[in-house]
């Protein structure tokens, strides 16, 4: 599943919603092809301000790194509280997860969602579709009470899969969206807005420390941040638009070379997305300089010239952020390393976790501005 784009089409009563990439990345078949995705699958915060007290609205939440592809979480839906895997995107508004009642098989691989044993669910008979790169979900909207940890949103709308392809072998139930409401479908609320409409959380922001490597160790948090997951300060870059958590960026650069946003151009920062994705045409040429060779979809890297590749920069905000190639090269094996830039028809970028590792992401929509520094 990939980056989200609303496009608010309404027709006959159905939602339409447009994603034109994939989340679920071609590399997660090779990984599956080695069983590894299958073996896989078999706390207080700081304030954002300088006033580091407690707040007993502030609630962290653990992560679980899914093999470098994935960050998945836990809530609950219902009355009791049915629990669920799920992925927390900042590139999709919409929360869903599959219903009991969906005839797909890849439904049955995951926990599914039983509206009989809620007493606190309320169904609607409004369908909507989202379409996928890879795949699609076709679902009906429905209300109940979604708990993220200590946080309660009663009466959350969210979506009930259907009928949903494309979800074989991923190690989440569903998706949460952490992006700006104008992506959500068209009259609903997004949990993150529900939540702070309620006061649930003391500011009106969220943060992600995404681990390497590791299945443990990586969390997001609620209304403040716990300043140990970084390094020095954290620099700020405003929301380009308010339609999602889009920036600007000066320009990439290689060996002090300008290799793409020669002029500038946006990126979308989007923990929902394993790699970094970019214009196709650029990204080859990015393939070329770290000669990467064609291997399928993919693209192969020899893995004893991993440390004699140069980082790549992204400007942003007169910042230079280093990706090393020990970070965009993806190691699955010893012989077979893989580039970790995709090039797709986009003309906007795409920074996903190959960039969110590094990096400790604060997404702030009282300010409309995202926070970036040096991961520990």
């Amino acid at each position: 599943m990939k980056w989200l784009v609303l496009l608010g089409l309404m027709a006959l009563s159905e939602c339409i919603v447009i994603m034109p990439l994939t989340k679920t990345k071609t590399m997660r078949e090779v990984l599956r092809e080695r069983n590894l995705l299958n073996n896989f699958l078999e706390e207080q915060a700081n304030r954002l301000s300088d006033d580091s007290a407690s707040d007993p609205k502030l609630s962290t939440r653990p992560l679980r790194n899914a093999l470098d592809m994935a960050y998945v979480g836990n809530i609950t839906i219902g009355t009791p509280p049915k629990e669920f895997r799920v992925v927390f995107d900042t590139g999709s508004s919409d929360l869903w997860v599959p219903s009991i009642k969906c005839i797909s098989p890849s439904c049955h691989t995951h926990i599914t969602f039983d509206h009989n044993k809620s007493s606190t669910f309320r169904l609607t008979r409004r369908p909507f579709r989202i379409l996928y790169g890879s795949g699609l979900m076709n679902g009906v909207l429905a209300y109940d009470t979604v708990r993220i940890g200590n946080l309660v949103s009663t009466d959350q709308p969210f979506g009930l899969s259907l009928q949903q392809f494309g979800f074989d072998n991923v190690p989440f139930d569903g998706i949460l969206g952490l992006s700006y409401p104008s992506l959500a479908i068209p009259g609903t609320i997004p949990i993150f807005d529900k939540l702070k409409q309620q006061g649930s959380i003391s500011e009106p922001v969220f943060a992600f420390y995404l681990s390497t490597h590791k299945e443990n160790g990586s969390v997001l948090m609620f209304g403040g941040v716990d300043h140990s997951y970084y390094k020095g300060k954290l620099n700020w870059i405003p929301v380009s638009r308010t339609l999602s958590w889009l920036i600007t960026v000066d320009r990439i650069s290689m060996n002090g070379r300008v290799i793409g946003c020669e002029h500038g151009c946006e990126a979308l920062v989007d923990t929902g997305t394993s790699l970094i994705y970019g214009p196709a045409k650029l990204v080859t040429n990015i393939q070329r300089l770290i000669h990467a060779m064609p291997h399928g979809s993919e693209y192969m890297v020899s893995c004893p010239v991993i440390s004699t590749l140069p980082p790549v920069i992204f400007t942003i905000n007169g910042i230079d952020y280093s990706v090393p190639a020990e970070a965009y090269i993806h190691k699955v094996s010893n012989i077979l390393c893989l580039s970790s830039f995709q090039g797709a028809d986009i003309s906007k970028w795409i920074l996903g976790d190959v960039f969110l590792r590094l990096y400790f992401s604060v997404y702030d929509r009282g300010n409309n501005r995202i926070g970036l520094a040096p991961a520990v």
